[in-house]
């Protein structure tokens, strides 16, 4: 154990720690709705559901239209692509949220974005044929907010149709179907056209979209992770943002990448289930903080320390402000989560805490599995 005296590092920025819950393999805060952020619960963390049994994975097959095919009327491409087309709804720390999804393959998968079950709880999908089952994160990928959950495989699935976004054009007709603002009664169908190719934008984390599709067509909060579509109905991007001070600006990740994507995260199998540390606490938000005299203006408050748990064993105690593990600054309770989810039991794990308000304790732990109740 290592400790340096505070006063050299009053100035070191520490941003806020909201809550960190790991429970299934699904979790992190966000969603598309808003939802309100709580500070004085208390929560444990670490992983609250076995290992998710591996299964064979089949990739699915894109299939792409001849120069003989003739374009489709709208109603048309909607009836065939409906039945591919999901309703996501996550249940989160601190609320709900809604989001569209398309199916991959009769095994189960589903292609959702990122952001749209980024913090789920639990993740429940409605097929088209009023079907209505659990879900659970298979795969993600941060960087294109693209992420594959699961479902138990039925043959009834209906895989969706994947055309070449490569092929796309400027001016050319599109349609997006999605679950805008998670109304009742089927998904929404708004058509538009590409508006332009290989936009950027900056996403939610900081991180640059790069090569997105913009469209006018309407893109609302429950459209994100549904497809943009082809008049030939093949899915040629995945809805995922738009410009709220624009008229009609929307973007989708162009559907190459995202296969590219899918097909590597298929390859990997089954995520393994998060690394168990076995802490729970409070957010010290900037208000307490001050309040407190404490020397960083933000962090995670330890207030419950599982028994014979990594962080036990590691010499964390209760009140340690948690700020940082391995390279990784905690800056939220969603950060602690996101590094368990990224860290399976085994790990080695550096902690850094602030101890009694004026000691920075540097601390080892070994990750393990969370043990069974």
């Amino acid at each position: 154990m290592t400790l340096v005296r505070l006063t050299k590092l009053l100035n070191i920025a520490f941003v806020a720690i909201a809550f960190a819950v790991v429970a299934a393999a699904c979790t992190s805060s966000g969603s598309e709705d808003t939802d309100v952020e709580s500070t004085n619960s208390t929560t444990v963390v670490g992983s609250t559901e076995q290992e998710p049994e591996v299964t064979a994975v089949h990739t699915p097959t894109p299939v792409s239209h001849t120069q003989d095919d003739q374009p489709l009327l709208t109603p048309e491409l909607v009836d065939i692509l409906t039945p591919s087309v999901v309703q996501i709804a996550v249940s989160l720390n601190r609320g709900q949220g809604v989001g569209t999804g398309v199916i991959l393959d009769q095994e189960g998968l589903i292609l959702t974005n990122w952001h749209v079950v980024e913090g789920a709880i639990t993740i429940t999908v409605a097929f088209e044929n009023g079907t209505i089952s659990e879900a659970e994160l298979f795969r993600r990928d941060l960087q294109l907010d693209i992420a594959i959950i699961k479902v138990p495989g039925q043959a009834w699935l209906k895989p969706a149709i994947f055309g070449d976004s490569d092929a796309l054009r400027v001016g050319e007709d599109v349609v997006a179907i999605g679950h805008a603002l998670g109304l009742r009664g089927g998904p929404t169908v708004s058509k538009g056209v590409v508006s332009a190719l290989d936009r950027t934008i900056v996403g939610e984390a900081g991180g640059n979209l790069t090569g997105l599709v913009q469209t006018d067509a309407a893109i609302n909060e429950g459209n994100s992770g549904g497809p943009l579509v082809n008049m030939f109905g093949e899915v040629v991007g995945i809805n995922t943002a738009k410009i709220d001070n624009g008229d009609r600006i929307g973007f989708a990740i162009n559907i190459n990448d995202a296969k590219k994507s899918a097909y590597s995260l298929i390859a990997q199998g089954p995520v393994p289930p998060p690394g168990f540390l076995g802490v729970g606490g409070v957010d010290v938000t900037r208000a307490l903080a001050r309040a407190l005299r404490l020397p960083v203006g933000e962090g995670f408050g330890v207030t419950v320390l599982e028994p014979g748990s990594p962080a036990v064993e590691a010499g964390i105690e209760l009140d340690d402000i948690i700020v940082q593990l391995d390279t990784t600054e905690i800056t939220r309770g969603q950060d602690l989560t996101d590094f368990l989810r990224d860290h399976p039991s085994g790990s080695d794990v550096k902690i850094s805490v602030v101890r009694d308000a004026q000691f920075l304790v540097s601390l080892e732990a070994t990750l393990t599995d969370r043990p069974e109740r």
